[in-house]
């Protein structure tokens, strides 16, 4: 892995004076040249020093372009064919999300970024060309963070949504010291985001024709809530209307939940649904967001990762698009305590047949060392094993490369070795990325499933599937966007403890098309088309 280990995400200096250089960057699994192997895009930061050269007016950036691609070679070979691909694209790269959003077949990506985003459309013979500009969704001047696609309006087509966090001018930034008052149990630190003006989220629909359109204001996006400081979205339907909603995850105040109304006109229902602040009533810094049905009950549940000296919030649906708060029923609560969570996924890591959850750490002020007892700069991961009955049990720990500390901020799944269990991808700040090849044993059966649509959009995205084997019945949903900034394995995978035999899957897609199949054998992949009407 040694391609891997040679990166860097430069975020700003090591001191972080400024908040810009806190809080990127994301990661991705993406199978870009449809080989079956899933190779991996790493974002990156920059400096201010390279955002801002000389004193012209209209400075242009200098220094790493904003993602690399490494290509899956097989086994733990990764070769860097960023330039190759044609990802030269300069910048102050933030978060990653992968999807077909034209159903050309190929997989392609935005990048968002502190000042533009970028859209690299998938030429299809290994080169990505950078679209953002002409396609509508470059947003100049804004910090945006997290981004997801989904159908939203039920065309077959992806649309976007794209978070934003702070508004910033880079010339005008408060720093550290600047007499603000920004500190941190006493020490001088970086200022932000509280006092600082929240940026606007934006959501793009999709035209069909390679461009996007801009229908914040239109959908009810703008004019149903105030800016806050978003940075993950997800986009799922959360209350079984077959429509699909979105989640956003907002730092230091209350969390967004936009109900689809139908006809591409949302309603922000956060509050009455229960995911706006925990159970005590209070706003989190809400970082990283996931969403899966880790209770088995048929409803997709919300992961929230928080700030240290806080806890972690996991959201279990009641049903009907309500929330309670379990996190401390669920035991996921109290070992967050001293963490400063980023990325998060569900993933069945065991096989079991249960859900467990993996988080990656690390802490926004390197002053957070001169505190004995409380929470360090570089922080190990956590793993919360789901022990059944609605709760885990923490076990980081106990796994040696989990124990690793780290400035872990995106954070991906997949099996990119396809054994048939989920390995997980870190994308840490401002040093190497890390690459955990999942070796747990005793491992259990499973399955994985890649679904390709044809009247829904060829992703997927939004696509339900339901499996039973034996006792067991699992469901998962096919997302595109989730964690922290970052973009985890197209393929849906499960796994089924000591079952041999999946007696019926069932599949629907964004549109009501279904597809059944029965007596499937276990430990392999398998492909589902939609079938055309």
């Amino acid at each position: 892995m040694g391609a891997l280990a040679a990166f860097r995400n430069v975020q700003g200096s090591e001191r972080k004076n400024y908040i810009v250089e806190s809080i990127g960057g994301g990661c991705a699994f993406i199978d870009y040249n449809g080989d079956g192997r899933l190779d991996i895009l790493l974002v990156r930061g920059s400096t201010l020093e390279q955002m801002l050269p000389g004193e012209s007016q209209k400075p242009r950036p200098t220094g790493n372009p904003v993602v690399a691609l490494f290509e899956n070679q097989g086994g733990d070979t990764f070769t860097d064919v960023s330039r190759k691909a044609g990802l030269t694209a300069l910048g102050w790269g933030m978060g990653v999300v992968v999807a077909d959003y034209d159903n050309d077949g190929w997989s392609d990506f935005v990048v968002t970024g502190l000042g533009r985003n970028f859209l690299f459309h998938n030429q299809g013979d290994g080169t990505f060309r950078e679209r953002a500009r002409p396609a509508g969704v470059s947003r100049e001047g804004v910090w945006s963070t997290g981004a997801a696609f989904g159908d939203l309006d039920g065309d077959g087509d992806l649309d976007l949504f794209i978070a934003a966090y702070v508004d910033v001018d880079l010339k005008r930034l408060p720093r550290r010291g600047s007499g603000l008052n920004c500190v941190y149990k006493g020490a001088d630190v970086f200022c932000g985001p509280r006092g600082m003006p929240a940026g606007r989220c934006a959501l793009f629909r999709n035209d069909g024709q390679g461009k996007f359109v801009d229908v914040t204001v239109e959908s009810g996006i703008r004019e149903g809530a105030p800016p806050f400081y978003s940075l993950q979205p997800l986009i799922a339907d959360f209350d079984g209307d077959e429509l699909p909603d979105i989640f956003v995850a907002n730092d230091s105040t209350p969390n967004y939940l936009f109900h689809n109304q139908g006809k591409l006109r949302f309603q922000e229902t956060a509050i009455t649904s229960g995911v706006a602040v925990n159970m005590d009533g209070r706003a989190q810094a809400s970082m990283g967001a996931d969403a899966a049905d880790y209770d088995n009950d048929g409803a997709l549940d919300i992961f929230v990762t928080n700030f240290s000296e806080d806890t972690n919030t996991l959201y279990r649906s009641a049903g009907k698009g309500t929330f309670e708060d379990a996190s401390w029923s669920s035991r996921v609560g109290p070992p967050s305590w001293l963490f400063l969570g980023w990325g998060a996924k569900f993933l069945d890591y065991d096989n079991d047949g249960l859900l467990d959850l993996v988080v990656t750490n690390g802490h926004v002020y390197p002053e957070a060392d001169q505190f004995r007892g409380g929470s360090a700069y570089r922080q190990r991961c956590l793993l919360h094993r789901n022990t059944g009955n609605g709760a885990f049990k923490e076990i980081g720990a106990r796994e040696p490369v989990l124990a690793v500390p780290g400035t872990g901020r995106g954070l991906a799944t997949g099996d990119y070795d396809n054994d048939g269990d989920v390995d997980v991808l870190i994308n840490n700040q401002d040093s190497a990325p890390r690459l955990l090849r999942n070796d747990a044993a005793p491992a259990g059966h499973w399955l994985t499933v890649k679904l390709q649509g044809s009247s829904s959009n060829r992703d997927s995205v939004g696509a339900r599937v339901i499996v039973r084997a034996g006792k067991k019945t699992l469901s998962a949903v096919r997302l595109s966007g989730d964690s922290y900034l970052s973009s985890s394995d197209p393929r849906l995978h499960f796994g089924l403890g000591g079952e041999t035999l999946v007696r019926e899957l069932a599949v629907r897609w964004p549109g009501g098309a279904t597809r059944k199949l029965t007596n499937l054998s276990v430990d392999r992949m398998i492909q589902i088309e939609e079938l055309k009407p």
